[in-house]
């Protein structure tokens, strides 16, 4: 039999099995040299890892755990400069507003404001005196604390097997809301983190490029007469090139070359062509929307030369939008409390 006979066409089934897997041509015309493809399926918003969002906080049968890295969002803070200089004003910026009591001092305020904007969890810890009343408030790191699986409970947890429970009552929670659970509390910025993190990688691949002074960065390409040693000497003379900072321009004599005898093939723009302004200041903009920041308050130089507008009133408008809103989660203090911890003084507005 012959291998032609034994060829068959596929069954209505088989070509619909195959066809899941192939790729499809988007046009059908055979003539020509070149064709577009498409493959792949478009990926939906509402993926099934979400589904992990409908799963309880994991716990030990002692304390919960967060639905987030805490250690991954305490290194992700200083992951951009935005991110990080836009929640250190408002940190300032609410220090700068308490009106100290004997109870809660400005240095532990501004710990709970950082933590509270950093990881969406703020402790104050009761320091009680030998008659069981208030003495102070001390600031309780939110990194290494835990909320107990009993009412009211709460863990130290610095490290593997160094965890101690907190004295029942003397631990308060302040924490951002979040849409699927009540344990914890989550930033508001999580929606820009990956352009803080895309930031970051790219202020890092354009810094390891500079200091990477032995890539291939050109292609000599020499199709001119040269005297018996040239090319030898040309070679030395670009292996000395190399290396960091010695990026040496280099001159070359062919007295019996032709015109473009000798082209200069840069390949490494494929690399260094990676619209770094572009992606710094898509980045910027997605972060200082996250944080709701003026750009005027951090000191960025506008790009144009009408500027950002006064920057008095952008001030005021950020306190009375961001400022006095966060000045009343740490209100919810003395209702916890039951005294006058957290007090805040008057302000008058910068633009008169």
């Amino acid at each position: 039999m012959s291998k032609r006979s034994r060829t068959r066409r596929m069954n209505r089934q088989e070509s619909a099995e195959a066809s899941n897997g192939a790729i499809v041509p988007a046009n059908d015309n055979r003539s020509r040299a070149i064709e577009a493809f498409t493959f792949g399926e478009p990926e939906p918003v509402n993926s099934r890892a979400t589904m992990l969002d409908m799963m309880e906080c994991w716990h030990n049968q002692r304390w919960y755990e967060p639905p987030i890295s805490l250690d991954g969002l305490s290194r992700s803070f200083r992951a951009s400069p935005h991110h990080s200089s836009a929640i250190i004003l408002k940190r300032n910026m609410l220090a700068a507003s308490l009106d100290p009591t004997p109870l809660l001092s400005r240095k532990a305020f501004a710990g709970l404001v950082q933590d509270y904007l950093v990881l969406g969890n703020a402790y104050v810890q009761e320091i009680r005196n030998r008659l069981g009343g208030i003495l102070r408030l001390d600031h309780c790191l939110a990194k290494y604390t835990r909320r107990g699986v009993a009412p009211g409970q709460f863990w130290w947890v610095p490290g593997y097997k160094n965890e101690v429970e907190f004295e029942a009552g003397t631990i308060h929670q302040l924490m951002a809301p979040d849409i699927n659970q009540e344990i914890y509390g989550l930033p508001e910025y999580l929606s820009a983190l990956q352009s803080a993190l895309l930031n970051e990688n790219a202020t890092l691949f354009r810094r390891k490029y500079y200091e990477n002074g032995s890539h291939a960065g050109y292609i000599l390409h020499a199709t001119g007469e040269f005297a018996d040693g040239d090319v030898d000497a040309i070679r030395d003379a670009l292996k000395r090139s190399k290396g960091p900072g010695n990026f040496r321009n280099l001159f070359v004599h062919a007295p019996n070359g032709k015109e473009n005898s000798i082209k200069l093939l840069p390949i490494s723009q494929v690399g260094a062509n990676d619209e770094f302004l572009g992606i710094k200041n898509t980045t910027r903009d997605d972060v200082l929307a996250a944080h709701r920041v003026p750009p005027q308050l951090l000191g960025i130089i506008p790009a144009n030369a009408g500027g950002f507008g006064d920057p008095a009133k952008a001030l005021d408008g950020f306190h009375e939008l961001e400022i006095e809103p966060l000045q009343s989660v740490f209100l919810e203090l003395n209702d916890a409390l039951g005294v006058q911890a957290v007090k805040f003084r008057e302000r008058a507005n910068a633009s008169g």
